[in-house]
C-alpha cells in the first residue's frame, strides 16, 4: 500500500467519528506487541497479515485498497463488537 493511498484511507477514517473508536481498536489488535522490536520500527500490522487480507478481500496481494472497502470493514468490526 502507498503513502497516498494511506492517506485517503486515514481521511476517510477522520470524517467519521463514529468509527474512530473500532478504527484504534483494529489497529491495536492488528499491531504486535512487540513492534519497536522489529523494522520498520513502526506500529503497523505485519505484512503476512496485511498479504492475508488483501488476498482474503480483493484476491490478489498486490490489489490496490480502496478507502471504501476499509470503512466497510470497520463499519463490520464495530457491528461485531456491539454484538459480542
Amino acid at each position: 500500500m502507498n503513502v497516498g493511498t494511506s492517506f485517503r484511507i486515514v481521511g476517510a477514517v477522520l470524517r467519521r467519528p463514529q468509527l474512530w473508536l473500532t478504527a484504534l481498536r483494529q489497529w491495536r489488535r492488528t499491531t504486535p506487541s512487540d513492534w519497536w522490536k522489529h523494522r520498520p520500527f513502526m506500529p503497523l500490522p505485519s505484512a503476512g497479515y496485511l498479504k492475508f487480507r488483501l488476498v482474503t478481500q480483493y484476491g490478489d496481494s498486490n490489489a490496490r485498497v480502496e478507502p471504501a472497502d476499509v470503512l466497510n470493514y470497520l463499519a463490520w468490526c464495530r457491528h461485531h463488537d456491539q454484538a459480542a
